[in-house]
């Protein structure tokens, strides 16, 4: 008997296990020549987190001094990309430089208008550090170059103190310009941001204006179906005792005509 079930396929009680399936295949990142993750490059990566910024500015802060002694920074922003990425962070080098002029700006419009730094800037302690570093490497260097030109200065007192006398007022002259140039680039901050302040403002009084004018047009349409609804009862209230009037009438002469024949056959049967 088990072997008539086990031959008859709709009756089989133990049938055979079905055939183990293949795994999907695995799909690998596509990795250029240069190392990189090409498919994480066309995601849209996410914002800067804080110890991403933290970890950037420690490496910036390293390389400030490379940064101030060459103009050709390409390779050190490259620099700081490959150094992120090996604290676990993907950044390429044109978003490491877009992200520090964002933090220049912010840290310079938070010196303009002088109000609580950390609350507003959250990093303005990095920066500070870091700009105050560079102003010691300045003072720094013209210190030594002040000291070789007293070394010489002995040797040619007087063409060395004309020198020197002109190399202060050279020195002086250009730290008078960059801090010119630091004044009007914020004042230029301070003009855009009230520029668009003054803009904000005047599209929101427009969009204020233009739904006061809606909201006018709205009521006074309602005033119309208002007036166009009462009108229409007042008609349809009209009609009505028209009609009545007439179904009196009506109702009067159908009387007038009976009473009329009751009276006639009345007289017919005396």
């Amino acid at each position: 008997m088990e072997q008539y079930f086990n031959d008859n396929p709709y009756l089989n009680i133990n049938p055979a296990p079905p055939p183990p399936l293949s795994p999907p295949p695995l799909l690998l990142p596509q990795v250029g020549d240069d190392g990189r993750d090409k498919d994480r490059e066309r995601l849209p990566l996410p914002q800067w987190i804080h110890a991403e910024t933290a970890e950037f500015l420690a490496i910036r802060s390293e390389l400030d001094c490379r940064f101030m002694a060459t103009k050709r920074n390409k390779p050190l922003w490259e620099e700081m990309s490959n150094r992120l990425r090996c604290k676990g962070f993907f950044r390429t080098a044109e978003q490491c430089k877009s992200k520090w002029k964002n933090l220049v700006t912010r840290f310079k419009g938070c010196e303009a208008l002088q109000q609580d730094a950390n609350k507003q800037f959250p990093f303005h302690e990095e920066m500070r550090r870091i700009f105050s570093k560079r102003m010691e490497r300045v003072l720094s260097s013209d210190t030594n170059k002040e000291g070789n030109e007293e070394e010489e200065e002995e040797e040619e007192k007087m063409d060395e103190r004309s020198k020197r006398k002109g190399g202060v007022v050279k020195k002086k002259k250009k730290r008078k310009e960059l801090e010119e140039e630091v004044a009007v680039a914020l004042k230029e901050f301070v003009r855009r941001q009230a520029e668009r302040e003054a803009w904000w403002v005047e599209a929101a009084e427009a969009r204020e204006a233009e739904r006061r004018v809606k909201e006018e047009e709205w009521r006074s349409a309602m005033a119309a179906l208002s007036e166009e609804r009462v009108a229409m009862e007042r008609r349809w209230r009209e009609r009505e005792e028209e009609r009545r009037s007439r179904e009196e009438v009506r109702a009067e002469r159908r009387h007038a005509l009976i009473m009329s024949l009751l009276n006639k056959l009345a007289n017919e049967e005396a």
